[in-house]
Formats: C-alpha cells, sequence, structure tokens
C-alpha cells in the first residue's frame, strides 16, 4: 500500500508594509502548504508580491513549533535559531527579486519531533511584522473527499436507471469503455458483459469512459459489487471534480448493487472518471448506465486515457526491401483499437480490403521515386493522408546534417574538437514530428575519476532535414563527461510542445544568446575540476533554447570530502530520468550520488515555473539507502499503483518519494526493467553487481524486491542484459561479462552466451529482440549478421553504445542512430523486414517512452516497455494515453 503524504495547504494574506522612500506600501500573501510524514515534512512556501513595487531582497522570518528542526531546503539561504526560521535571498540572487503580482518559491525541510506539524501564524517580511495568519490544522494520514454537487449511494440491485430521458450502459472492453488501472475479472459470478472492472487498492485508481452528450443534468448509476467495508470515489468529468460517491459495502463479492451521481454534462464529447479516494480502491465495477437526454458512447480514440503523452503523427517511412519498398506507419495509442488502413502509391491503393493487421505493408513493385501515403479507416470511413516523414535511400539510411562546433585549446594548452554524442528525440514544435537534440563532447571530456580540463558541452537541436533550431552552451562551469551531463527532452507542462532540462551553472548560455548568472564566473581549479561556485536547474524552451526558469540544483555539493572522497569523484555522479509520478502528468528526476550518499530530487514545471515535488536523501531516509545506486537509472511503475517508481539501482523509490524496497545489494554498471516473467505478476529487475563479495547477478522481483533468482560472485561484473532474445525458452534470457550461459527465469543456463552485451533493437520481423553491439547488430538464433552500419563509429568508448536506440518512425520496430565518423551527419538506419505483429508504437507506452528520455543518462541502457513482447504473443495492451 503507497503511503502518500496528506497536503495540507493555507494561504495567509499578510497586510505587510514598510516606507520606503521611492515605493508605494508594499502588501504581499505567503502560501504555506505543508506535505506532512508524520515526524518529517516540507513546505513549498509562496511569496507573492500583491503590492506596486519590486521587493528587492527579501527575509522571510517565522516560528515553527518545538521540536521541529530545520533539515534542508532549496532556493534560498534557509537558517534557525531556536524556532525562529530565516529565509532570504539578496537582490543579486536569481530568485531575490519579487516582481509585483509575481511569485517567488522556496522549499523548506525540518524533521518534527512531535507531529503533526505546526501551522506558523504570523511572518515578518524584511524585519516588519505582517499581521494576518490563517487557522491551524493538523495533519492527517487519511484524506476524505469533496463535492462540488450532490450524490448518492445506493443499495438497489438494478443496473437501469429510472427518470426521464434515455439510456445508455457501458461495459468494459466496449465502445465507451477507455481504462481502468486495473483489470478486467470474471471470477465473482453475477456480472454481465465479458467482466468487471477490478482496480488496484489505491487510492487515486480509477476507470474512465467518454460519452457524447446532447447536454444537461444526467444521471450515472453504477453497478458493483463490494464485500469489504465502504469505499469512497469522486466523479471527475472533463478532469473536473464534479461529485463523490460511496459504494456501501453488498456483503460479498458476487452480489451486486447500485450507486448513483446526478451531474451536468457539456454538450459534445465528455470524458468521465470514477476515481478511489480510499486507500483500497474502488468497489468492483460492472457497467455504468448512464440516463439523460440522448447519451450515446464515444470512442476512445480521441486519447481520453491516463497517461498525458505526444500527439504524434503516422510517422510513415519508405524503406528499401528486397526490390521494392517496405511502407511502416505508426499506430497511435489515440487510434480505435479496431482502426484499419489503405496505403498509396502515387495516388492508386495498393490494398484491396482495408488492412487490419500490423501496420506496415510490403510494396514489390515499388521504385525508389514512388510516393507513399497511409490513410487511417476507422468505422469503414478514411481519414486524412498521411505522407511520409522519412525516406531511406538504397543503403538503408536516413542522414541529419549536423552543425559541428570549433575545437579550442584548455588552459594547460591542450587542444581539442568535438564530436555527437548522446542523442534524444522529442516533438519540440509540436507538429507532430520528432525533432533531434544532440549533445556535443569534447575530445577532453573526462570520467570524475580523472583530472583534466575539458571544453564546453553544447545541445543542440535538428529538424529532420538538418535545420538547427538553437545551440545551448552549458559553458565552462560544467564539466564534460558520461557522469556530469544528462538532459531531459519531454513535454512537461502538457502545451503540446517539449522542454529541456539540464543542469547548469554561471555562464551557461542559452539558445537565444542569453547568458544565466555570471558570465565571467571561472569556478575550473588547476585540476580542470568544478567544485565550488553556483549549481543550477535550467528549463529551456524546445523551440527557440530560450531559457525559461532556474532554480538551485539539489542538493548542494556543500562539503566535497563528505561525499567520500576530497577530489570531486563520488559528489559529482548524476543521473536524470522523466516519471509520471502522479500517474497522469510527467515529471523530472534529478539526482546527485550513488557510491554514498544519495539524493534524488522530484521536480515539476507548470510552464513558467520550476517546484519541487519531493527530496529523498539519504541521510535522512537512513544509511541503509547509502551505495545502492547504479550508473544509470530506470522508471517503472513496480506497485501497479498506475504511478511510475524510481529503479534506483538496487533499491527503488516510490512515487512519493519514500522507499519501496531495498535489496542491500549495493552497486553495479547496467540495469534493466520490464516485464521479462510474463507468467510472474507485476515487472522484474536485473542488474549485475559490481561488488565482489555480493551476487554477479540478480534477477529481483520489482513489487517487493524479493530475489528471483542470482548467481555466485565473481568480481566486477561490468555488463549484464535482460530481454526476450529466443524463442526456445519461455519468457525473457539474462547474461552478463562473468556469469557463464544464457540463463532463465530460475538462474539456469538454457544457451551458450551471446557475444554481445550491450544494446537491444527489435529489428526483423519476430517478437525477440536482436542484439545492437557498436555498429551492428545480430540475431541470437539463428545466428546472423542483419546490419552493419556503414561509415558510423559508436560513442562512449568502450561503452560502444549508438548515439540513440528508439521506436522513432513507423511501426513498432526499433530505428539505431549513430553518428557518422566525421560528425557531420547522425546516420538512422531502419528496419527492411516486414512484420506481422500488430503493437501500438512503444512511444505511447509511458515506460517505453521515459526511456528514450532517460536513455542518455551515465552508462547507456537500452530501453524497455512495460510488457512483454514474443513470436507467441498475438494480443499487446492498448496505451492507457491522452494527448494535447
Amino acid at each position: 500500500m503507497k503511503n502518500n503524504p496528506f497536503i495540507h495547504a493555507w494561504t495567509l494574506p499578510l497586510a505587510c508594509g514598510w516606507a520606503l522612500s521611492a515605493q508605494a506600501q508594499i502588501s504581499c500573501e505567503v502560501d504555506y502548504p505543508i506535505s506532512d510524514w508524520n515526524g518529517a515534512y516540507q513546505v513549498d512556501v509562496g511569496i507573492t508580491n500583491s503590492g506596486s513595487e519590486p521587493i528587492a531582497g527579501w527575509s522571510l522570518e517565522w516560528d515553527v513549533g518545538t521540536g521541529e528542526t530545520h533539515s534542508g531546503g532549496w532556493n534560498a539561504d534557509i537558517n534557525q535559531s531556536g524556532t525562529r526560521i530565516a529565509a532570504s535571498n539578496p537582490a543579486s540572487h536569481w530568485n531575490g527579486t519579487i516582481a509585483p503580482g509575481a511569485t517567488n518559491r522556496f522549499g523548506i525541510q525540518l524533521s518534527d519531533g512531535a507531529p503533526p506539524a505546526s501551522q506558523p501564524t504570523a511572518f515578518t517580511l524584511n524585519g516588519v511584522t505582517c499581521n494576518g495568519g490563517g487557522s491551524s490544522s493538523s495533519s492527517s494520514s487519511s484524506s476524505s473527499s469533496s463535492s462540488s454537487s450532490s450524490s448518492s449511494s445506493s443499495s438497489s440491485s438494478s443496473s437501469s436507471s429510472s427518470g426521464g430521458g434515455s439510456a445508455v450502459t457501458l461495459q468494459e472492453n466496449a465502445m465507451g469503455f477507455c481504462g481502468v488501472d486495473g483489470t478486467i475479472d470474471s471470477n465473482n459470478a453475477g456480472y454481465t458483459g465479458s467482466g468487471f472492472a477490478n482496480t488496484t487498492n489505491v487510492s487515486g485508481s480509477g476507470i474512465r469512459w467518454n460519452l457524447n452528450a446532447a447536454g444537461g443534468e444526467y444521471l450515472l448509476e453504477w453497478r458493483y459489487a463490494n464485500g469489504a467495508d465502504t469505499r469512497p470515489a469522486e466523479v471527475r468529468v472533463n478532469g473536473s471534480t464534479v461529485a463523490a460517491v460511496d459504494f456501501l459495502s453488498t456483503g460479498a463479492w458476487d452480489s451486486w448493487a447500485a450507486a448513483s451521481a446526478s451531474i451536468f454534462l457539456g454538450e459534445g464529447e465528455n470524458r468521465i472518471e470514477l476515481s478511489a479516494t480510499g486507500d483500497a480502491g474502488l468497489a468492483n465495477i460492472d457497467s455504468l448506465t448512464v440516463t439523460g437526454n440522448a447519451p450515446e458512447a464515444a470512442s476512445c480514440a480521441s486519447g481520453s486515457g491516463r497517461y498525458r503523452m505526444e500527439a504524434l503523427g503516422r510517422g510513415v517511412t519508405v524503406v528499401p526491401s528486397g526490390g521494392g519498398n517496405l511502407v511502416s506507419w505508426r499506430l497511435l495509442g489515440t487510434d480505435d483499437p479496431a482502426v484499419a488502413f489503405n496505403v498509396y502509391r502515387d495516388g492508386q491503393k495498393l490494398n484491396g480490403s482495408p488492412l487490419t493487421g500490423a501496420s506496415n505493408y510490403r510494396d514489390g513493385g515499388g521504385s525508389a521515386n514512388a510516393q507513399y501515403m497511409v490513410r487511417a479507416v476507422t468505422g469503414g470511413s478514411e481519414g486524412a493522408a498521411a505522407s511520409a516523414e522519412a525516406v531511406f535511400n538504397g543503403s538503408g539510411y536516413f542522414d541529419i546534417p549536423l552543425q559541428r562546433p570549433a575545437g579550442g585549446t584548455t588552459p594547460s594548452g591542450e587542444a581539442y574538437s568535438y564530436s555527437a554524442n548522446d542523442t534524444s528525440v522529442a516533438d519540440l514544435t509540436g507538429d507532430g514530428r520528432y525533432e533531434f537534440i544532440v549533445k556535443w563532447d569534447p575530445s577532453n571530456a573526462h570520467d570524475n575519476a580523472h583530472e583534466g580540463y575539458t571544453g564546453n558541452v553544447y545541445i543542440d537541436a535538428y529538424r529532420l532535414d538538418g535545420q538547427r533550431l538553437w545551440r545551448i552552451d552549458l559553458g565552462r562551469n560544467i564539466r564534460a563527461g558520461a557522469h556530469y551531463t544528462q538532459f531531459q527532452a519531454y513535454d512537461y507542462d502538457g502545451d503540446g510542445t517539449a522542454e529541456i532540462a539540464v543542469k547548469t551553472a554561471d555562464g551557461t548560455v542559452d539558445g537565444t544568446g542569453t547568458t544565466i548568472g555570471n558570465g565571467s564566473a571561472d569556478y575550473r581549479n588547476s585540476s580542470g575540476r568544478i567544485l565550488s561556485g553556483p549549481e543550477f536547474l535550467t528549463i529551456f524552451n524546445g523551440r527557440t533554447g530560450a531559457a525559461i526558469d532556474t532554480v538551485d540544483y539539489q542538493p548542494p555539493r556543500g562539503n566535497v570530502s563528505s561525499w567520500g572522497d576530497n577530489y570531486g569523484n563520488r559528489v559529482d555522479r548524476f543521473l536524470a530520468g522523466t516519471a509520471y509520478l502522479d500517474g497522469r502528468n510527467p515529471s523530472m528526476i534529478f539526482s546527485r550520488g550513488y557510491y554514498t550518499r544519495t539524493v534524488i530530487w522530484a521536480v515539476d514545471f507548470d510552464g513558467q515555473n520550476l517546484s519541487t515535488r519531493w527530496i529523498f536523501d539519504s541521510n535522512q531516509a537512513g544509511s541503509q539507502y547509502e551505495g545502492q545506486g547504479a550508473h544509470s537509472l530506470s522508471i517503472a511503475d513496480l506497485d501497479g499503483d498506475g504511478r511510475q517508481d524510481v529503479v534506483f539501482g538496487a533499491m527503488a523509490i516510490g512515487s512519493g518519494g519514500q522507499p519501496l524496497w531495498n535489496t542491500r545489494l549495493y552497486h553495479g554498471d547496467a540495469l534493466h526493467v520490464s516485464d521479462f516473467l510474463p507468467n510472474r505478476p507485476g515487472q522484474e529487475v536485473f542488474m549485475p553487481g559490481e561488488h565482489s563479495n555480493q551476487p554477479s547477478s540478480r534477477l529481483v522481483d520489482g513489487t517487493n524486491g524479493s530475489i528471483i533468482f542470482q548467481t555466485a560472485p565473481g568480481g566486477d561484473n561490468g555488463r549484464g542484459v535482460a530481454a526476450n532474445i529466443w524463442a526456445g525458452n519461455a519468457g525473457g534470457e539474462f547474461w552478463s561479462a562473468r556469469v557463464s550461459g544464457l540463463l532463465n527465469a530460475s538462474g539456469n543456463s538454457v544457451g551458450s552466451k551471446p557475444g554481445s552485451i550491450n544494446f537491444l533493437s527489435w529489428w526483423d520481423g519476430d517478437g525477440e529482440r536482436e542484439l545492437l553491439n557498436s555498429t551492428h547488430i545480430d540475431k541470437y538464433d539463428p545466428s546472423q549478421r542483419l546490419l552493419t552500419g556503414s561509415g558510423v563509429s559508436s560513442n562512449n568508448g568502450s561503452k560502444s553504445t549508438p548515439a540513440l536506440s528508439a521506436d522513432i518512425f513507423g511501426d513498432w520496430r526499433e530505428e539505431v542512430v549513430w553518428r557518422t565518423s566525421d560528425s557531420s551527419a547522425l546516420r538512422i538506419y531502419a528496419t527492411p523486414h516486414a512484420t506481422e505483429l500488430r503493437i501500438p508504437t512503444l512511444m505511447h507506452d509511458p515506460q517505453y517512452r521515459v526511456a528514450i528520455a532517460w536513455q542518455n543518462t551515465g552508462y547507456n541502457q537500452p530501453p524497455h516497455p512495460s510488457f512483454y513482447v514474443g513470436s507467441e504473443v498475438t494480443d499487446y495492451p492498448w496505451p492507457d494515453i491522452q494527448t494535447p
């Protein structure tokens, strides 16, 4: 069961005023929302300037309760004396001036010896007492729902509604039913249709429907069974809470009753969601009957699901294949699951009847100059034409020209040049097509363990035609190397265009030429390391590269030696990712440290401001969480509550910032998370180990951290992979550098170990994955070289990783992106093989999509979806998503 904090929010209107010769009287408001964990709490404090003049430099003071001790904070200088807290910023600080009408925020963490947290009754701003205050309130470990309209519950067993108007009943796996955070089950008698919706037993789990309405008042009636205590829920329409419903006990899980609510629906399509407000989840829901003015079940094809994802186009590709062309396109998560397609060449339809299988078509008669387009067919009607987005040449690749930065010379006289390094994709312009984000590394980039100056790191954005949208120069105060810079490219605010988030410093120059902080500052020491000076997190506009907001990076480095050494190795171990922590919207994950102290920072973005969601710190959580991280991280919904969690090497941190489990098996170099064993519930985590006295590899149950199998200690096992690569074994296989053989789910060898222990790619037409290493792709069984890249190079030294491996275009198979050997272009290869597997684009699976965002982190790892793919599987899950 998740232990989510209960959040209390108070707004204190403060009549603050002091006499300034050039200013009118100043007024302000302080927002003090407490997130209480019964022994510790944090507050995202907001100061709003409601006056007419800027507040240039500020100091806010207040009293906390006895036994409450300041333990951390961000975006302000915070000190405590007794019960008095003072938070301040000078006018020169980026967060030090509050414009009229603006709100500046900072965060504070406190330990609490006598919970619940106390509510301050007064604040002073710049030494002047501010009158006013809010009522004190205590924290609670449970929450109750509120409603903006009346609701009712009933023990009637009828599944049809009374009253005027017509009625429509929406049942699972039928038109109008858009998804459940759980399963469709049929193990309790008395249900109608094909089964009933059974949500996971957590607060926030829900069920979604789509309905067309003429507008007006409607009666919603749910047929349900509840063999436990009352289960409360709230009703949302188009994202707004409109009613509360209690599902009373029916005495048994096969005894059915009805609960109802009267609500208003607008004309047209309405998204209805029933969401649990108690930790036990919802009752089992058999159906929803809606009575009113002409209600009709609506298709879910508009994307009314749970997770907010990119609105992608078809991504049509044309790849030479067998004397003709393979035409491939995306099956979108927002499509009707029954969608079919027509394919046209030079205006003539090629298929006799709509294609209902996999989203590709081999045209044996197509020439190199043929023009193709694809039309979706839904309900017998053709949609708009989608023309080819990428046409691959006769050698099977497509180039994106790059603009290589000029080299330079370090203060010690060392010359360096640049090569294109890690790459990501995101829709930066909102046109449904991916742009490519490229990190440029200097030839003198260093691992943290090594001394030496490095050149600046640059990040570019390119369209498919090679147009460069912008270039960000991270500046001299960001050191180059695999562990220093991980960038995240994702649409965090839901406006349809992605942003770029990355660690910055004084002297970073954004894509419009604006310098962040002090452009003349140089914090490099004589060893080329950067162990002093401010550290920031900046989010940039994806269209322009302009900096939108900059905040202090969390945590600050503090005393370098407290991280385990005095020369800056362990303190500067950074990781980054993206996660749907609330089960709907993406958040950023940034971290510092994994050999000793570990701090994980979750950050949200609302379109204007970055804000802290939570911070996990092993200094507060306990020393048992030190040293468990890997050289990468992964993101997955481990506990099945619909919210993604952070897999941080040997431990997992839940969506609310609390530990899920900890194997205490310590650091490793590789990490893989997916449903590798489809006959077991949940997902699995595979990781090799580095410590000679620990298992050399282990497979872990992602739900609770229990060990499924482990292999004997064998020294530093630096490479390991998990994937389904062989149809001769049920489920996935596991192999690593210091363990013999190809292992099955029991840890037994079932075949010879592959020669490649690196990346993966779905390349040919079956459900087994291929081996991607250096500049080639191989099949395991039968052993066969499927692709050798021409004129390209891999990245990251002995790691030999591609610039990017992802489902970028076309059907669900993956493209591979390498840099050309002279870094003049990105060279993209796409498969020429047809497939019969009908799978929606992997980029609409939230776990796979965020894996593409974090792929550039640390020691790059291949992406995995949330579900198992294999030749024996015929039906694949449909994405539960919505798009802008």
